[in-house]
C-alpha cells in the first residue's frame, strides 16, 4: 500500500517530491474519480495548513463538486462566481492571497482565508474543471506553491488521456 513520505529541502524540491508521489499514485489508472480521490488525500495529507483540497469537475454548465478531503464543500458553483468559477472561465490560476477580498468569493467554509485554484484543461481545450487548495492563513500560497500545483494538476489531467 502507498504511504506518504515525508517532504524535505527546499519548497520546488519538496514540491518535485510531491510530483513524484503523485505520479506513482496515477500511473496505469485513468479513472477522473479514483484519480482525483487520491491526489486529494496525497496533497492535503502532505502540505502544511491546508483545511480543503479537492477537485470540481465542470458538468458543461457549472462546476460540480468531486473528491475532496476537509469539510464539507459547496456541491454546484456557477462559472461566474468564486475563486474557482474564476479560474474555469479565465483558464487561469487564481492564487488569492485574502478571499475575503475577491469580489464574489462564496465562503464554503469560514475558516478558509487564501486560495490556490488551478485549472484543469484538457490537451483539446476543454475544461474539465478545476484543483482547489484553501488555507486558514492569509497568504498561505506563494509563487513556488502556484508553480508545483500547478505541475501536480498537469499530471492529472495527463492521467485522464
Amino acid at each position: 500500500m502507498f504511504t506518504s513520505e515525508s517532504l524535505s529541502g527546499p519548497k520546488p524540491e519538496q514540491y518535485a517530491q510531491l510530483l513524484a508521489q503523485a505520479r506513482a499514485l496515477l500511473h496505469g489508472e485513468r479513472d477522473r474519480i479514483a484519480n482525483a480521490a487520491n491526489l486529494s488525500a496525497l496533497v492535503y495529507h502532505s502540505l502544511p495548513a491546508l483545511n480543503w483540497v479537492g477537485f470540481y469537475f465542470f458538468d458543461g454548465r457549472e462546476l460540480v463538486v468531486g473528491p475532496f478531503q476537509g469539510l464539507p464543500a459547496c456541491v454546484r458553483i456557477p462559472l461566474d462566481k468564486g475563486v474557482c468559477g474564476a479560474a474555469a472561465s479565465t483558464r487561469q490560476t487564481q492564487r488569492i492571497e485574502d478571499v475575503h477580498a475577491f469580489p464574489g468569493h462564496i465562503a464554503c467554509d469560514s475558516a478558509s482565508n487564501s486560495e490556490l485554484v488551478v485549472p484543469l484543461v484538457a490537451a483539446d481545450g476543454s475544461l474539465i474543471g478545476v484543483f482547489d487548495l484553501d488555507s486558514p492563513e492569509h497568504a498561505r500560497f506563494d509563487v513556488e506553491d502556484q508553480h508545483g500545483l500547478e505541475s501536480i494538476a498537469q499530471a492529472f489531467v495527463e492521467s485522464l488521456e
